[in-house]
Parts: C-alpha cells; structure tokens; sequence
C-alpha cells in the first residue's frame, strides 16, 4: 500500500479517473432488480391471498420460503464467487432470478409458489458476496465503506421502488403479469453485465492510474486463504455472524411483513399505501449512505478500522431498536416516524457491515467466501421472522409483539458488536490456542 509522510493511505487525485464509480452504480442498479423481484412478492400478497385464499400463517410460510435456500445457498455461493470471479457469479444470479420470479406469475397453489420461491433465494445467493467482492476489487480500503453502503443502498432501493412500482403493475395489469415484467428486467440486466464487466486490469474504460490508485491502496494479504471451517472457528466471524442476523431481524420487517402492517393497521388504500410505504425506504438509503461517509472518513482521519466500523455498527444498531415504539403509535404518523428513524439506523449500521469481509479477510480469496458466511447466518432472520410474525398474527391480530421483539433484537445487535466483535484486521489462525489471534489484541 502506497503511504503519504504520516502513515496514512494515498489520497485519490481527479487523474486517477472515476470509472470505478461506473462499476459502483452499475452494480448497485443490480442489487435494486433483486430487490425488486424480492419484495415483489410481499407487495403483491395481499392481493395474491384473495385469488388463492391464503390465511396468514401460509402468508408467513410464502414470505419464509425464499429464505430457506438463500441461506442454504449462502456458503457454496461464496465460495463460488471466489473461484470464478463476480462477472461469472453474479451474471447466472441475475439471469435465475429473473427466470424464478417470472414462474410466480404461472402458479395457481401455494405449494408452487412456495417452490419457486426456493428457488429463487437459491440463485439470488450469490448477489451480495459477488458485490462485496466487487467493490474489493475496484476500490481501494479508504472509500470501500461508501462503496459498500452504496451498493446496499441498492437493496433499499429496489425495496422502496418495488412499493409503487409493483402497486402499479397489480393495478394495471394483475399480480401474475406483473411477475413475468419484473423478472424480464432481471434477465436484461444479467445479460447486460456479463457482457459489459470486468476486473480493473482488464477493463478498457479504466485507466493506468486509477488501477494502480486502486492496487496501491487494497488491504496488504496476511496469509494464505482459510479453509470454510477455520473462518467458521474465528471469534471475528462468528461476532459478524450473529450481528448480521440482528440488522436483518430488523430489516426484514420492511421487505416482508411492514406491506400488510401498514394496509391492514391504518386501513390505506393502495395509492395512499404506494406513497407513503416509501418512506422507511428512502430513510434507509439517507441512512446508508450517512453510515458509509462517517466510517471512510474516520479512516481518512487515521483512527482505527475498529473505531470507523464498530462507530456506526454500534450506533445503527441502537437507533434500530425504535421500530418497537411503532407498537404503541396510535397515528400512522408517528408510527412511520418510529419506522423511518429504525430502518435509517438499520442501514447506517449496514454501511460498515459490509466492508468488514474485506477488512478481516487473510486473503482475497476468501473475502466472498466470508461474505457468504455473515450473509447466510443473517438470513436466518428470514426464515424466523416472517413465520414467527405470521403465527402471532394468527394468535393475536396484532403486530404489537413482533414490533416489540425485533426492538429487543436490535439492542442485542449493539451489544455483540460493541463487546463481542474483537479488534477488525485481517485475520490469522493462532495456533497456539483454540481462539482468534485478534481476540487478545483487544477492541
């Protein structure tokens, strides 16, 4: 890594190009299609429900189904991404998902939905650890936050889009063609990135200087790569791990569950419902974003990758606890105040997060593979969440509870990363004792 007179990282100049921002926006324009047809399905169900008779725990069953092999899916994956590159990975991805999300339009039985659905989060794996690996590729450590809270904030994004979006498409032309566009456009994007992606060196729109900005300034690798059981042994990524899956109890309420909370809660019409559903969505990509400058320009400053990640990891997480007080909000004013503040919270913590594979990987090797690792343990909110929340519902007819217990998760979020995430660097097996040698370097 190239070092200025005090140590620090080599600042970017306006000659050493931008079109790493190209691949950034490209990317995240990627990770808003996924969500798109994601979340599809969560906007469409309550019409979906009235067509094929749904009660709500089958709802909760649907919305869990995809989880089941994204999680699954999560380590083969990264693992995947790893050895044949993100132009390969996330290329398949795209053009599965597409295909997977344009089927839910030809299914007539939960049972076919719910297949498909499996489907789909098993070919969506890949997504997020061929970005992670993306932006490890193309950017260097000093503004990888940014660029990793950038191609999340795809994810919030398409989730907010999917809102109106998918609301006009049921009204204009039903649930079930509506599957079939928003699975045409995954199909496109695919084709459109395999043929058009490469890594910097071998890209023609970038030039000589931005590559070597970028080679200059990439983490310096401390070993060789770690095998799927020695990363599984490392306090660092079991800490990322159960995080992860805190975020993504609290996030997941606004990609499955928050559709039907808001309708049947506050009794809104679509419309009303398609403009002020945004909301949240549009905090959480302020929030990301937020996240994201804060933690780079901590390292621009010169503290510590442990103080520029825990910082908005710690406080995001904190924030994210007040989706409980929607629970006690008698307006649907204050309720998405409570909700627009957790999930800007949510997202700001998520900047950091997704830098962290490729601040503690030992190796280039295994930062998807990590990826992969934190992103299939996170997942399990997934499948928790949306039939937990569904079973309370069928029980109590209230999303008091769930609101209340995704605000408990979000405080245990705070303190695993607070206490429990030890020093971030780059990993190294210790071979003296059963723990991480980062443990005993401290926080």
């Amino acid at each position: 890594m190239s070092l200025n007179s005090n140590g620090s990282p080599v600042s970017a100049s306006k000659s050493t190009g931008k079109f790493r921002f190209v691949i950034l926006t490209v990317l995240s324009v990627g990770i808003a299609i996924n969500y798109i047809d994601r979340a599809a399905m969560s906007v469409a169900i309550p019409f979906m429900s009235q067509d094929l008779h749904f009660s709500p725990t089958d709802s909760g069953l649907l919305l869990s189904a995809f989880f089941w092999s994204y999680v699954l899916f999560q380590l083969p994956g990264g693992w995947l991404v790893d050895r044949l590159g993100p132009r390969i990975t996330f290329g398949l991805s795209s053009l599965g998902w597409g295909l997977a999300t344009a089927a839910c339009g030809l299914a007539s039985s939960i049972a076919a939905l719910v297949g498909f659905r499996v489907v789909l989060g098993a070919v969506e794996a890949p997504s997020y650890p061929a970005s992670s690996s993306t932006v490890t590729r193309w950017f260097p450590r000093q503004e990888r936050s940014f660029a990793a809270a950038t191609f999340n904030n795809g994810s919030k994004i398409g989730g907010t889009l999917a809102i109106p979006i998918i609301s006009f498409l049921i009204a204009m032309v039903g649930w079930r063609m509506t599957f079939v566009l928003s699975g045409g456009v995954a199909i496109l994007w695919a084709l459109g990135w395999y043929l058009w992606y490469r890594d910097p060196r071998e890209h023609p729109s970038a030039t000589a200087e931005e590559v070597n900005f970028i080679e200059a300034n990439q983490d310096p690798e401390t070993g060789a790569p770690m095998s799927i059981r020695q990363l599984l042994a490392q306090r660092t990524v079991q800490a990322m791990m159960a995080g992860f899956f805190c975020i993504n109890f609290v996030s997941y309420f606004f990609f499955t569950w928050f559709p039907t909370y808001l309708v049947e809660t506050f009794h809104l019409s679509l419309m009303k419902f398609g403009l002020l559903g945004m909301l949240p969505g549009l905090a959480a990509i302020v929030g990301g974003w937020c996240g994201g400058l804060l933690s780079d320009s901590l390292v621009r400053r010169d503290y510590s990758l442990s103080t520029a990640r825990k910082i908005p990891l710690v406080g995001g997480m904190l924030g994210s606890a007040t989706i409980g007080l929607a629970a006690f909000s008698p307006t649907v004013g204050l309720a998405l105040t409570a909700l627009c503040f957790a999930n800007f919270a949510a997202t700001f913590a998520s900047a950091a997060l997704w830098a962290l594979p490729s601040d503690v990987a030992p190796n280039r090797a295994n930062v998807a593979t990590i990826g992969g690792i934190q992103n299939m343990a996170a997942n399990l909110a997934g499948i928790i969440s949306p039939i937990m929340i569904g079973i309370i519902m069928q029980y109590t007819h209230s999303f008091t509870l769930p609101l209340e217990i995704a605000g408990v998760v979000g405080i245990a979020g705070a303190l695993i990363y607070g206490f429990w995430l030890p020093r971030v660097k780059p990993m190294a097996l210790d071979t003296t004792g059963p723990a991480d040698s980062s443990v005993r370097s401290g926080i």
